[in-house]
């Protein structure tokens, strides 16, 4: 939760493919203080059955910037095992097996006392992030 001073953070992950929410993707939050500052890991978590992470460590105190680092690979594989067991045929299994995106990193700037909620839209070949509320 933020406070005065500091900002809070949460995520979630909606598998655009599947039209359900990604669950167990490990997430990372860094935090640095100014464009030049070094970047700090304070922590993660893994994203629930409905694929949220909503315990994510508070950003300290002068925090400027954050950094999401999504783990999705192994998602990913895990999900584009089970499409290819139901569907042989799937354009998304034809290629080489390797998952294109094995890693998404969202960086973005924070106020204190703001609570950013910063989905992550997933598929096998894209993604988008937004400011949620």
């Amino acid at each position: 939760m933020s406070t005065s001073t500091t900002a809070s953070v949460s995520t979630h992950i909606l598998d655009t493919s599947a039209g359900r929410p990604a669950r167990g993707v490990a997430v990372r939050l860094s935090a640095r203080a100014g464009r030049e500052g070094d970047w700090r890991d304070l922590g993660g978590s893994a994203t629930d059955a409905d694929g949220r992470c909503t315990d994510l460590p508070a950003p300290p105190e002068g925090t400027t910037h954050v950094r999401l680092d999504f783990a999705v690979e192994a998602y990913a594989e895990a999900t584009s095992k089970k499409q290819a067991d139901a569907q042989q045929d799937a354009p998304a299994n034809r290629d080489s097996g390797a998952v294109f995106f094995p890693e998404v990193t969202v960086t973005f700037a924070v106020d204190p006392g703001e609570h950013y909620h910063v989905p992550l839209l997933l598929n096998p070949f894209g993604y988008s992030v937004y400011r949620g509320s």
